[in-house]
């Protein structure tokens, strides 16, 4: 079989070596929630007491303060709020926080900023503020429209708040996700349709569509619902892909449709293996310079980055990427964008050279899973559906 030539932009080495840093966003997390979901595995902590939003507002200030130095200069094309469930917080809040980002960083004019939000915590007068505060995008966590569903998932609203949530949320922003779940328990094909049905029937500029999974330390793993099985499950993945398509969006990333030109730029930014630094309890970060990749956590649990905060301690872990670790690593963001990448920006986001691992890629074009020209690699049909048999050809030591 014939094969493609790959392009060769840098030596294969274990030194990477980095033309430029890629764009840097920024990640916020706000680690409360009024309940936790039994499927969940985010860092979300049940709210007892009292909120300290002011404290809390504060710590992430002088989080990005200490941060300062490992970004100095560098513009931040978007910020993206999330949790646990960030509508708790007023936006009073957030007016604060994006106040002290803007007199810190370079934020650009047209920086996309993403706030996460639960039908359940949310109110009209909220959105109006948040969106006073320079919020532009709202990411509702609807998750299904059927009130057994949601019991089923441990949701606290029901499917009239999530409807007019989004009915709110439409007053006052333009660019709205929904989040969506298919794969619930002893959900049927035809019930999962209906849920996004509705969820096109509002309109919105992007929505999201995940498989429910049984992630570790979650209360679904100790004790698994009755879920649909693998075949019924696929069967709404396609249906999923072909309703929306049918009704103009684009599926751009395995989960994510969008309008033409209403893509996520803060996900993108992840997908194609771009910086961005966490701040907040638990978030995590990646930044990259001539050094080469780190990546940074911050403490897990919120008593915890409080009281770290005040002593000026932020940071849990820094751990430098190796070359080795690398192909993994960026293949396992830029392979779930359905278009792929250009060849070129392996070489951009990794410094190594993409020759390094052109066996690894004609293998997987030879099998199916891989589309690779001088232009563009990208997943086929085939490759979506097996991702994660893909990815794992990436995995150190697999070369």
């Amino acid at each position: 079989m014939s094969h493609p030539v790959i392009p060769i932009a840098a030596k294969h080495d274990d030194a990477p070596g980095f033309p430029a840093p890629p764009p840097l966003a920024l990640y916020v997390h706000i680690p409360w929630c009024v309940r936790k979901c039994p499927y969940c595995d985010f860092n979300s902590h049940e709210l007892r007491g009292v909120l300290p939003q002011a404290e809390y507002i504060a710590a992430l200030i002088a989080d990005l303060e200490a941060a300062l130095p490992q970004i100095w200069g560098r513009p931040v094309s978007s910020i993206f709020i999330g949790g646990g469930t960030p509508s708790l917080f007023m936006p009073e809040a957030f007016d604060t926080l994006l106040a002290a980002v803007r007199a810190r960083v370079s934020l650009l004019p047209d920086a996309e900023i993403t706030l996460e939000a639960n039908p359940g915590t949310v109110e009209a007068r909220k959105f109006e503020g948040f969106r006073a505060a320079g919020i532009n995008r709202i990411s509702l966590g609807i998750q299904s429209f059927d009130d057994i569903m949601l019991q089923a998932l441990g949701r606290i609203h029901s499917a009239d708040e999530a409807k007019r949530a989004i009915d709110m949320a439409q007053r006052h922003f333009d660019n709205i996700n929904l989040d969506l779940m298919y794969g619930l328990p002893q959900q049927t094909l035809e019930q999962a349709q209906r849920d996004v049905e509705t969820a096109l029937g509002f309109a919105t500029m992007h929505l999201s569509a995940y498989h429910l999974t049984l992630e570790p330390n979650t209360p679904f793993h100790h004790a698994p619902p009755p879920l649909p099985d693998d075949d019924l499950c696929a069967d709404m993945q396609e249906m999923v892909e072909a309703v929306l398509a049918a009704a103009g969006h684009e599926h751009y990333e395995t989960s994510a449709f969008a309008r033409p030109n209403w893509r996520c730029r803060h996900n993108l930014n992840y997908w194609t293996f771009g910086d961005y630094l966490g701040i907040g309890a638990g978030a995590h970060g990646k930044l990259t310079s001539h050094l080469g990749v780190v990546r940074e956590t911050r403490r897990k649990q919120p008593r915890d980055y409080l009281q770290a905060a005040a002593r000026g301690e932020f940071a849990l872990e820094r751990r430098s990427v190796g070359g080795s670790e690398l192909p993994f690593e960026f293949m396992m963001n830029a392979l779930r964008l359905c278009e792929g990448f250009p060849p070129r920006l392996y070489a951009e986001r990794t410094g190594l050279a993409l020759a390094g691992i052109q066996n690894l890629l004609l293998a997987a074009q030879d099998e199916g899973l891989l589309k690779v020209s001088a232009e563009h690699i990208a997943p086929t049909v085939r490759g979506q559906r097996f991702l994660n048999a893909l990815l794992r050809r990436f995995l150190p030591g697999d070369e």
